[in-house]
């Protein structure tokens, strides 16, 4: 089954943080309450932005180092969920992830991380840019094996350069 991917595209972030606020209320306990947003703005320069979210790896580090199997993978969205009845708080999705993109939130003592909104991403709807889009079969972009496609800092320019083929393929 192909997923839809949120596909990041930076050189269209306006640093307006709309998607932050979606994220925060979309994940409200209590509706006059924002959550902790699971997608982060930042910027880098003057006029240089960057949404920064889960990568929804395919080998995960977090999911893998769970000793609950509390991280486990939608077969609906394949995004990487957090089931909180499992979750111990040890931490140790928070120290493996290499990008920092998960997290506890510690007025709710829960790890969160992005889990696409269900299907639904909230941060795409309200995105006035499309820096963040989800498409079943995005047209370009860079996928660095995980379910998040970041787009070319700049129109027509790849991302990352190409990886090195390894041999272990």
């Amino acid at each position: 089954m192909s997923h839809k991917r949120l596909i990041v595209t930076p050189f269209r972030c306006i640093g307006c943080r709309s998607c932050e606020l979606a994220c925060a209320f979309v994940h409200a306990k209590i509706p006059s309450e924002p959550a902790l947003p699971r997608v982060r703005t930042f910027t880098f320069a003057e006029d240089s932005h960057m949404v920064i979210l889960c990568l929804q790896c395919e080998d995960a580090a977090c999911q893998k180092v769970c000793p609950t199997n509390a991280l486990v993978r939608s077969e609906v969205t394949g995004a990487i969920e957090a089931i909180t009845e499992r979750c111990i708080r040890c931490m140790a999705c928070t120290i493996a992830c290499p990008f920092g993109n998960i997290y506890l939130d510690t007025q709710t003592n829960d790890i969160v991380k992005c889990n696409v909104c269900k299907g639904r991403p909230a941060c795409v709807l309200f995105c006035p840019t499309k820096a963040l889009e989800y498409e079943t079969e995005p047209s370009k972009g860079v996928v660095l094996q995980t379910g998040t496609i970041v787009r070319a800092m700049i129109p027509g320019m790849l991302a990352f350069p190409p990886l090195p083929k390894t041999g272990t393929e």
